[in-house]
């Protein structure tokens, strides 16, 4: 068998790849070495956030993404109030994400995006279940908050 260097390489390239994925990440990630990110969000798994029905999933390391954040949040028959010191765009992947804002409530299904923008108080709420990603600037949002 005659196997060609570039073979070789491309092996040794997709080992690292995994080996490096499975030791940071518990869900699927694929880094292009020219710094594009692609992420599997139905096989991100949330951790529980401040209370029961409120969990989340950051999915880009400042290392990745220095300037914009991300990541996977659920709501389970739950809200959670909070102030934005960021800009944020939820776009929702299951169920309805509602934020209520001075009274108001917007409501979005599968599909919509919302633009929460920065310094806003909110409370993120469900009447059932909402599944959504989170895109926000700056990316280091956590230590903002």
């Amino acid at each position: 068998m005659n196997v060609s260097e570039e073979l070789i390489r491309q092996i040794v390239a997709k080992v690292i790849e995994q080996t490096m994925a499975a030791g940071r990440e518990d869900f699927v990630k694929k880094v292009d070495p020219s710094g594009i990110i692609m992420v599997k969000t139905d096989t991100v798994k949330c951790e529980r956030f401040e209370k029961d029905g409120v969990a989340l999933k950051d999915i880009l390391t400042l290392e990745e993404a220095p300037r914009m954040g991300a990541g996977i949040m659920e709501l389970d028959n739950s809200s959670l109030e909070w102030t934005l010191t960021y800009d944020e765009y939820d776009l929702v992947l299951e169920g309805v994400l509602e934020i209520e804002i001075e009274g108001r409530v917007i409501s979005a299904g599968p599909g919509d995006i919302i633009y929460i923008p920065k310094n806003s108080h909110i409370h993120f709420q469900t009447p059932h279940k909402a599944r959504y990603a989170y895109f926000v600037y700056p990316a280091n949002w956590a230590e903002l908050a």
